[in-house]
């Protein structure tokens, strides 16, 4: 079957970023944010009793404008990560941001309505029907509304951040398409690398050389525009505190657990069992280095790939890759595999490898039509097959709840990385049983090895930076040199002061720092990481498990993380003892792949 390489934006809107369709959708949306607006002011719950037929038409039209709000983000999102230099994107971005501030008004003062209904309607409302299957959300919504403001200044906040968190999220954005990189290719010759296709070969080119040159050029490309970057961060970081502190908080972890419906125990938890078992991984990346013929590993090192001899390194083409996917989820899920097939015949991927594309990969939903679309750059690798194969499992994840109410679609960041994750290592494992001889395997285990590196020492990293870079914020703006030290120290902790090169400007780097909403994106990856190598054990231990394991991904949305696990996996995430069946995974593919080596550094 020949795939293309392109995705399909014209079933979602046709014509580009000046569809007559997106634009007639901003109108209707507008509109219904109006209607809605009017419904809201004229509710009352006692006069609306018994069957609360007023209130249903209430969340009946906020969840389909957010819906469409989703829609066309996405859409905007694809435009612009498929060409980050295209001028046309930003207007129409701040059109959309404009109606999300609007319904944001609207669904706070909804939050605040219910707040005031008294228990026993409340109660009652649950209780419909309709509405039953919302209950967890509406709870959300009620307590989320004891902590707001009156409405004028909740409205005049979210006013603010289209020119505050918002407009610095989108800032970052427009510096990013500007920084490029005087290189050279694989033959020599000079080229040009845009920070996208300079990322992919600082980590996944398969030459220790050339990845050894191209750091310090990646760093003081970064270097060059640093002010800029820090100008950025302060800012976005110093308006998310402000909008904390009028809420009553300075506590800056306390908001990303709420959006991950996560105790701060189980986070604690986490953050021991990684902390306590990072010296496997140290002794791995050790071995790395002694078979790269180095002491120690540079940060470069860290995801590069192995090329040992012998080794007949698979090169995937796309078609190659998108039947190997489907084959390995099938041996899993039939319902995996179909979904992964009906995205690749039906083009909801963007694959193409060129300049002026985005750096990393995505996956969004389309709520309205029910479908979802998936960016990324591919090269070829086995490790682009298992960013393939993440993607499609977050696609899997959102077609589970196509029929769900929209709220009930709503899963929080740290399980959405569940479904990416459980897929990925479905792909993962099936590469390394495929490897042709040791040699092979040896360097397919090293890219398996990614994730775990990446969970264990550079997300670790990047929370103790971001930990720290807000306990400093609150008190200054934190200069560009201040936030090296901080990166700095972060990674040489993180890494047990184990590697011969690191990359102070992560900061400025890394795009999951200036996403305006959520913070914190990097324990939820570490969750989800984890909680799906339960979940993997748990599918190979019994077998036929696809039915429980769809029936946790649909009540993603219905309940807190903890009541998640207990309910489908019978165990508590804010003890050790799950989160360390995971790490046993991971050891057992240390050990194999130090049984490997040893003969090759004696």
């Amino acid at each position: 079957m020949k795939y293309s390489m392109n995705w399909d934006l014209d079933s979602l809107f046709p014509g580009g970023i000046n569809s007559a369709k997106l634009a007639t959708k901003l109108t209707q949306i507008k509109t219904a944010i109006a209607t809605l607006g009017d419904l809201l002011d004229r509710w009352d719950a006692a006069s609306d009793a018994p069957d609360y037929q007023q209130f249903i038409k209430l969340i009946t039209h906020l969840q389909k404008i957010e819906a469409g709000i989703g829609q066309a983000g996405l859409f905007m999102t694809a435009i612009g990560s498929a060409d980050v230099n295209n001028p046309e994107v930003a207007p129409m971005v701040a059109k959309l941001d404009g109606l999300e501030n609007e319904i944001e008004t609207v669904s706070g003062k909804l939050k605040k309505v219910l707040v005031q209904v008294p228990d026993a309607h409340f109660n009652a409302i649950l209780a419909v029907p309709e509405l039953k299957p919302l209950a967890f959300n509406l709870k959300e919504m009620r307590d989320a509304g004891k902590e707001l403001l009156d409405d004028k200044t909740e409205a005049l906040i979210s006013r603010l951040n289209l020119d505050g968190r918002s407009a610095w999220s989108a800032h970052y954005d427009s510096l990013v398409a500007t920084v490029t990189m005087p290189f050279h290719d694989a033959d020599g010759n000079p080229t040009t690398l845009s920070a996208g296709q300079a990322d992919n070969n600082l980590l996944g080119n398969a030459d220790p050389q050339y990845r050894a040159d191209l750091l310090p050029v990646w760093e003081q490309a970064w270097t060059a525009k640093e002010q800029l970057f820090a100008d950025t961060l302060n800012h976005l970081a110093g308006f998310r505190l402000t909008e904390y502190a009028a809420h009553g908080t300075t506590d800056f972890l306390k908001k990303p657990l709420k959006d991950n419906r996560m105790r701060a125990e189980t986070l604690t938890t986490i953050w021991q069992v990684v902390d306590d078992n990072k010296q496997f991984l140290l002794d791995y990346l050790d071995r790395k280095a002694a078979l790269l013929g180095k002491k120690h590993a540079g940060w470069q090192d860290v995801e590069a790939p192995l090329n040992l001899p012998g080794a007949q390194h698979h090169h995937f083409t796309y078609d190659e890759a998108a039947a190997f996917i489907i084959k390995h989820y099938g041996e899993f899920s039939p319902k995996m595999a179909a979904l992964a097939q009906h995205a690749f015949e039906h083009n909801w991927i963007e694959a193409e490898d060129r300049a002026g594309k985005a750096p990393g990969g995505w996956m969004e939903s389309a709520p309205e039509t029910n479908e979802s679309r998936i960016f990324m750059t591919f090269t070829g690798s086995p490790n682009d097959v298992s960013t393939l194969a993440h993607e499609l499992g977050h696609a899997f994840h959102s077609s589970v709840m196509n029929d769900l109410p929209y709220f009930r679609q709503g899963y929080a960041m740290n399980v959405a990385e569940t479904a990416s994750t459980f897929g990925e290592l479905i792909v993962a494992d099936a590469n390394v049983k495929a490897a042709a001889n040791d040699a092979e395997k040896i360097a397919l285990i090293n890219a398996k090895m990614d994730n775990p590196l990446a969970m264990f020492l550079n997300i670790r990293a990047r929370f103790l930076f971001e930990s720290r870079f807000y306990q400093l914020r609150q008190q200054k703006l934190v200069t560009p040199a201040e936030l090296n030290e901080l990166m700095l120290n972060a990674q040489k902790e993180a890494f047990g002061h184990d590697l011969s090169t690191y990359s102070p400007h992560l900061w400025a780097s890394k795009l999951h720092f200036y996403i305006a909403d959520p913070s914190f994106y990097n324990f939820p990856y570490v969750f989800g990481y984890l909680f799906s190598l339960g979940i993997y054990a748990k599918a190979q231990q019994e077998g036929n498990f696809e039915d429980q394991y769809i029936a946790l991904l649909r009540d993603t949305a219905n309940m807190s993380t903890e009541e998640l696990a207990q309910k489908h996996l019978g165990v508590d995430l804010t003890k050790p003892d799950f989160w360390l069946a995971g790490v046993q995974l991971i050891k057992r593919d240390v050990a194999e792949f130090m049984r490997l080596t040893d003969s090759l550094v004696k």
